[in-house]
């Protein structure tokens, strides 16, 4: 059906404009009643933060998302989009996406007034009601609500005249959804001017106050730290929020993996099939996990998933890269490519001591904490009573991340534990998957002190013995 191009067009085809949160409202109730998920890809938070946020919209109540980085606050709030409609009505030309039915703005109030049933109507998208603003210390009044146009000053017209504003982000998003990140690290004159807008919805610009009863769902994000601290945010506005919404880092293993496999980089080059065995997946995410409790690292900016996803795409390009200088066709992750992790690692993290050395040997202690915990997790060192054995007696293994894959085979084809664990891992018959288990059980046996390991020079270069 052809969508009415007037006023008169759209009077007679019986749309009914809604507010914004009505419509928001209204989208998501026929979410929750046809199954839909409210925000795909969002793993973690379907027992904790969605019902809060879901709660919030039916109750029609602005947001504001406390939190560390890394925690989804922004990818949430621009899924909120999916709860407008796919397009509604404005008056042509507007500014601020007028409600042809009752249009704020002077321009368009004198357009309805000289062209009645004949004034255009344009039809705009979702994502032109979404905008978004990172609150930085300059941000000023004219980016957030506007600015007297001296253009249009110097055309004839008097500055208390409301058609010489250069409207700002707010005004323009009106119908739609505002976001702001990092609230507190707005100015206070500036938080006032937000106060005005969403509680007042009134606006001063040079002195002149400008009515503008705007129609806006406002969202903010911050970190729980300078959200709590005194002067950082004024109370006022913090008392406008309807739902302070905490979230969360993934709480389970199984959800930060889920979270690196969705959001890594596919490494893919011809010739090459790349297989993560489960444990390594366990191995990075345990790192992250670990980083997050660790007493060396600064809580107070957290751990960000991305941290597990950079470090999930370095052990994966490295694996890789073996394949392609040693000629083999399967590529598969080892405890000799961990090492790589450190430079995917140092900048996700804040230490809370300083020196560059110190930080490499915090990176290789979680590392170190995440294997352990993971080979723990699928063996006791009892399950190798004749491979140590077989260390005692004089067994050497060779371990590097440039080693090909068969070498790790003809060293320890001969031990029944170690066929066992390696079958245990899935890793039956294939040199790669059998070299990447070899590995783990060794480095696994060594950082439960049962065998010990020689560093050699190079990345992941090692030699195991008793």
């Amino acid at each position: 059906m052809e969508r009415p191009r007037t006023l008169g067009e759209l009077r007679e085809s019986g749309y009914r404009v809604l507010p914004v949160r009505e419509e928001m409202r209204k989208n998501l109730i026929a979410k929750i009643q046809a199954g839909e998920p409210i925000f795909p890809g969002i793993i973690g938070y379907e027992e904790t933060v969605i019902p809060q946020v879901e709660n919030a919209i039916l109750a029609g109540q602005d947001i504001i998302f406390l939190g560390e980085r890394g925690q989804a606050k922004t990818r949430m709030a621009r899924l909120l989009v999916n709860l407008l409609d796919e397009e509604i009505p404005i008056v042509a030309g507007s500014e601020v996406n007028d409600n042809p039915f009752d249009p704020i703005s002077k321009y368009a109030r004198d357009l309805i007034a000289e062209m009645g049933d004949e004034t255009p109507i344009a039809w705009i998208r979702r994502e032109e009601r979404y905008a978004e603003k990172l609150a930085t210390p300059d941000t000023t009044i004219a980016d957030l609500i506007g600015e007297v146009d001296p253009i249009k000053v110097a055309e004839g017209r008097y500055l208390s005249d409301e058609l010489t504003i250069h409207y700002g982000l707010i005004p323009r998003t009106n119908r739609g959804i505002f976001v702001i990140n990092e609230l507190p690290d707005l100015a206070e004159r500036i938080q006032v001017g937000l106060l005005n807008i969403m509680e007042e919805r009134d606006v001063q610009i040079r002195g002149y106050r400008v009515r503008l009863p705007l129609d806006v769902f406002v969202v903010a994000s911050a970190n729980p730290e300078d959200y709590t601290n005194r002067g950082r945010i004024i109370t006022p506005l913090k008392d406008r929020f309807g739902a302070q919404i905490r979230t969360h880092y993934p709480r389970t293993i199984e959800h930060e993996i889920a979270i690196m496999e969705q959001e890594r980089m596919p490494v893919e080059v011809p010739g090459i099939t790349v297989t993560v065995p489960q444990y390594m997946r366990e191995i990075v995410a345990e790192i992250t996990h670990l980083a997050r409790r660790s007493p060396d690292i600064s809580q107070r900016s957290g751990v960000s998933a991305r941290m597990s996803v950079a470090n999930y795409e370095t052990l994966i390009s490295n694996a890789v890269k073996r394949a392609l200088r040693l000629g083999e066709k399967h590529a598969v992750p080892r405890i000799s490519d961990l090492p790589a992790l450190v430079a995917s690692t140092l900048g996700k993290l804040e230490f809370e001591t300083l020196g560059e050395v110190q930080e490499d040997r915090i990176i290789e202690k979680l590392i170190n904490g995440a294997v352990v915990a993971t080979f723990n997790r699928y063996f006791s060192v009892r399950d190798f009573d004749d491979l140590i054995l077989a260390f005692e007696n004089g067994l050497t293994v060779e371990a590097s991340d440039l080693q090909p894959a068969m070498r790790y085979v003809h060293q320890v084809a001969h031990i029944e534990s170690l066929r066992r664990a390696t079958q245990r891992l899935g890793a039956t018959g294939d040199p790669a998957l059998v070299a990447a288990a070899v590995e783990f059980v060794l480095e696994g046996l060594h950082l439960n002190r049962r065998v010990n390991k020689e560093r050699a020079t190079g990345g992941g270069a090692a030699r195991y013995r008793s």
